[in-house]
C-alpha cells in the first residue's frame, strides 16, 4: 500500500482538495486503484450544522455521511466509492477517544493528544486502507500549516509515514507563490516559510505545488528548490485555470506530476491517457452550443454555497456539447424587482436545495414565471416544495398554501415534515439521508430520462409532500413520477402540459460527473437550450469568403449575441449557409460585397435581448488586415438601388442602430 498526503501553508482555499482529486485522476488513468480522504481539523462532528457562510454547501454521500465539499471533487474527478471513514474531524476523533477512556479502553492510563488522539487519527488512516482494497491512499489534511487545531494530524501522519517505511509516503505541499504588483515579481518568501514550519514538525515534503497567476521561471524554481530542499522537478507550477477546475489534470499532467509521484513511491505503471478528459474540456472551452440558465438561491454570492449544482449544471452543458451561462440570481431581487425583469430571457430556470423562510417568496414567484412562460423549470429538494407550494396557490386554487417549515399555522400545509422526524429533536445528523431508492412511474417524463424503474438517489431533507393533498393535485394534472417503493412519499413530480418541468425531493448533483452527467441535468440543459432556440426563433449563421479565416474578434461578437440560446455554426462560403436552410431574409445580403455582412439580417434576429451596435460588429471585421487584403483582391460589383424610392431621396446615410430596435436600418455599405 502507498500513502500520499496532501498539506497546505500560507493561506486557507488554496485548492488541496482538487490537487488531491486531479492526482487521483491521473493515477487512476495509470491503471492504478486509488481511495482519497479528507481530515479536517475543526471539532464539529461533521458540517451539518454549519452556516453555508462558514463552510460552503454540505457533501452528502451514499451512507449518510455528511461530509465536506472537497469530497465532491473526489467524486467527480475519479472512480472512488466514498463513504464516512473518507472524512474525519477533530470532532470525531475526539469523541472516539472519549469513549474509550469511559469505556476503560485505555486502562487506567492519562490520556493525552500525543499518544491516544494520534493513534485514533493513524486509525482511522489504517481502516481505510485495509477496507479500500486500493493501491493508493490519498489524505488530504484540512486547514494551514502551523494552525494548532491541524497539530494533531499533521503529528499523525508524521508517525504513520515513519512506520509505513520512506518509499511508501509521498507528502505534497501546496503552498502559494504571490505576485507583488509594485514589485513586479513573485515572491518565494512565504512558501520558504510554510516548508521550514512543516519541518519543524518534522514533515519534510517531497513535492511542492506552487498555486500562483504568473509563471514560475527556472531562476524562482531553483531557488525554492534550494531552500525548500526538494528536487528542482519537483517544484510544480499550479497556475489558475482559464475556464474550467477540470483543465486541472491536464495542467498537472504537463508538470509531470504523477510522474514524479510514481517515482517518489517506487510505481512501475505506464503513463496516464486523458484522451476522454481532453475531450470534455473541449466541449467545455468551444461549445457548439451556448444557453443561460438561472440558479434561484439565497446563498448566490457564496461561491460554494451551490457548488455540486453548478458543476452538474457543467456536465449537462457537457453531454449536450453546450456552454452553459449560469446567471445566479438572488431571490430576494425577485421578491422586490417582480420576476419579469429578473428571470426573462433564460432558457432554463433551477431552485436547488435549502433551508429556512428567507427568499422563499421569490422562489415560488420564479417557478410561477417558469411554469406560465412554459421556461424549462428542475426543483432540487426544495425546490419541488416550492413548485408544489406554487402550484397548489396559482392552479388549484389552495389560498394561503404552504410548508409547515415557514408557517405553522397554513391553512393548507402541502409541505409537512415526515412521520419519523416529529419526535426529532437534534440538528446533526438526523435528517432523511443519503442514498434511498425512487420508483419511477411508467411513461412519465422522468421515467425516460433515466431509463429505468427504480434509481438510487441522495436524500437530506426533514420535510415532504403531504399525501392528504395527493388527490388535489393529480386531478390536476400535477404528475407524481416517482415515489418511494412503498408509495408513501413523493419524489418526484412533473407538470405534464409543460416541455420540462420537472422535481424532484433528492439531490442528483452529488451523483452527476463530467464524464457521466446525471440524466436530469443533461435533459435539464438540452431542454433549456430547446426553449432558448424556440424563444429566438433563429439559428445564427457566420459565413466568410473562400480563402478568409473569420477573426477572432468578430466570433467573440457573434458568440456573444448568441449567448441567449441561438446555435452558432461558421460557414466557409455563404453559399454553404444558405443551403442549410436555416436562415432568415438572407437573399438580398448574399449579393453585398461585404463577406461579413452576408446574414446581417439572421444576426439581428437573433440578438433582439442584446445590445450590440451593428456597425460596431462590422467594424471589428473591417479593421481586420486579412479581410482588407481579401476585399481589394476581390472583384468589386456595382452598388445595387434596393429602395422603391428614386434616389437620391432614400438614401441619406443612416445612423448607427442599437440591435433591439423596432425598424433597425441596415448599416451603409463601406
Amino acid at each position: 500500500m502507498k500513502y500520499i498526503f496532501v498539506t497546505g501553508g500560507v493561506v486557507s482555499s488554496l485548492g488541496k482538495g482538487l490537487t488531491a482529486a486531479a492526482l487521483g485522476t491521473l493515477l487512476e488513468n495509470r491503471g492504478l486503484k486509488v481511495a482519497l480522504q479528507k481530515f479536517d481539523p475543526y471539532l464539529n462532528l461533521d458540517p451539518g450544522t454549519m452556516s453555508p457562510y462558514q463552510h460552503g454547501e454540505v457533501y452528502v454521500l451514499d451512507d449518510g455521511a455528511e461530509t465536506d465539499l472537497d469530497l465532491g471533487h473526489y467524486e467527480r474527478f475519479t472512480s472512488t466509492k466514498l463513504s464516512r471513514k473518507n472524512n474525519t474531524t477533530s470532532g470525531q476523533v475526539y469523541q472516539q477517544v472519549l469513549d474509550n477512556e469511559r469505556a476503560g479502553r485505555y486502562l487506567g492510563k492519562t490520556v493525552q493528544v500525543i499518544p491516544h488522539v494520534t493513534d485514533e487519527i493513524q486509525r482511522r488512516i489504517q481502516v481505510l486502507a485495509d477496507d479500500a482494497k486500493v493501491d493508493v491512499i490519498i489524505t488530504e489534511v484540512g486547514g494551514t500549516t502551523g494552525d494548532i487545531e491541524g497539530l494533531p494530524f499533521l503529528e499523525a501522519i508524521r508517525e504513520f509515514a515513519q512506520d509505513a517505511g520512506p518509499h511508501n509516503v509521498c507528502f505534497i505541499h501546496v503552498t502559494y507563490v504571490p505576485f507583488i504588483k509594485a514589485a513586479g515579481e513573485l515572491k518565494t518568501k512565504p512558501t520558504q516559510q510554510s516548508v521550514a514550519k512543516l519541518r519543524e514538525i518534522g514533515i519534510s515534503p517531497n513535492v511542492l505545488v506552487c498555486r500562483c497567476e504568473k509563471p514560475l521561471d527556472k531562476d524562482l524554481r531553483a531557488k525554492m528548490a534550494m531552500f525548500c530542499s526538494v528536487p528542482f522537478e519537483a517544484v510544480i507550477e499550479h497556475k489558475d485555470v482559464d475556464h474550467s477546475i477540470y483543465e486541472v489534470p491536464l495542467m498537472l499532467q504537463r508538470e509531470r506530476l504523477d510522474e514524479l509521484v510514481c517515482r517518489v513511491l517506487g510505481l512501475t505503471v505506464p503513463p496516464a491517457s486523458m484522451t476522454h478528459w481532453q475531450e470534455i474540456i473541449r466541449k467545455l472551452i468551444a461549445p457548439q452550443h451556448r444557453v443561460r440558465i438561472g440558479v434561484v438561491g439565497k446563498y448566490i454570492e457564496l461561491q460554494d454555497a451551490y457548488k455540486s449544482v453548478y458543476e452538474a449544471i457543467i456536465h449537462g452543458g457537457v453531454a449536450n456539447d453546450c456552454g452553459v451561462e449560469i446567471e445566479k440570481l438572488d431571490a430576494e431581487d425577485i421578491e422586490k424587482f417582480g420576476p419579469e425583469k429578473i428571470l426573462k430571457g433564460l432558457g432554463g430556470i433551477l431552485v436547488p436545495g435549502g433551508f429556512g423562510e428567507r427568499g422563499i417568496e421569490g422562489k415560488i414567484l420564479a417557478a410561477k414565471f417558469a411554469r406560465e412562460h412554459k421556461i424549462s423549470y428542475l426543483g432540487l429538494c426544495l425546490g419541488m416544495q416550492i413548485a408544489t407550494i406554487e402550484f397548489g396557490r396559482h392552479v388549484i386554487g389552495l389560498k394561503g398554501a404552504h410548508s409547515t417549515e415557514f408557517d405553522a399555522h397554513t391553512p393548507h400545509p402541502v409541505i409537512a415534515l415526515l412521520d419519523d422526524q416529529r419526535k426529532v429533536t437534534k440538528k446533526g445528523g438526523t435528517m432523511r439521508l443519503g442514498a434511498q431508492p425512487c420508483q419511477l412511474t411508467l411513461g412519465t417524463k422522468a421515467q425516460q430520462l433515466y431509463g429505468a424503474f427504480v434509481v438510487q438517489e441522495r436524500h437530506r431533507h426533514r420535510y415532504e409532500f403531504n399525501n392528504a393533498y395527493r388527490d388535489k393535485f393529480a386531478k390536476a394534472d400535477f404528475v407524481f413520477s416517482g415515489t418511494s417503493p412503498d408509495g408513501k412519499l413523493v419524489e418526484v413530480i412533473e407538470l405534464a402540459n409543460h416541455p420540462f418541468f420537472v422535481a424532484c425531493q433528492f439531490h442528483p448533483e452529488l451523483k452527476s460527473r463530467p464524464n457521466r452527467p446525471h440524466p436530469l441535468f443533461s435533459s435539464f440543459v438540452a431542454a433549456s437550450l430547446a426553449h432558448a432556440g424556440a424563444m429566438l426563433g433563429v439559428n445564427v449563421h457566420m459565413a466568410s469568403p473562400d480563402g478568409y479565416q473569420l477573426p477572432h474578434a468578430v466570433v467573440q461578437q457573434a458568440t456573444s449575441v448568441a449567448r441567449h440560446g441561438a446555435r452558432l455554426r461558421l460557414f466557409a462560403d455563404a453559399a454553404d449557409a444558405v443551403a442549410a436552410r436555416e436562415v432568415f431574409r438572407v437573399g438580398r445580403k448574399l449579393q453585398r460585397r461585404h463577406p461579413v455582412r452576408v446574414l446581417l439580417d439572421a444576426v439581428l434576429e437573433a440578438a433582439v435581448l442584446g445590445a450590440v451596435y451593428l456597425q460596431d460588429f462590422v467594424g471589428t471585421a473591417e479593421r481586420d488586415p486579412a479581410l482588407a487584403a481579401h476585399a481589394r483582391r476581390a472583384p468589386r460589383p456595382p452598388p445595387r438601388h434596393e429602395c422603391k424610392t428614386p434616389p437620391p431621396s432614400c438614401c441619406s446615410t443612416p445612423t448607427p442602430t442599437r440591435i433591439g430596435s423596432t425598424n433597425p436600418s441596415p448599416p451603409p455599405d463601406t
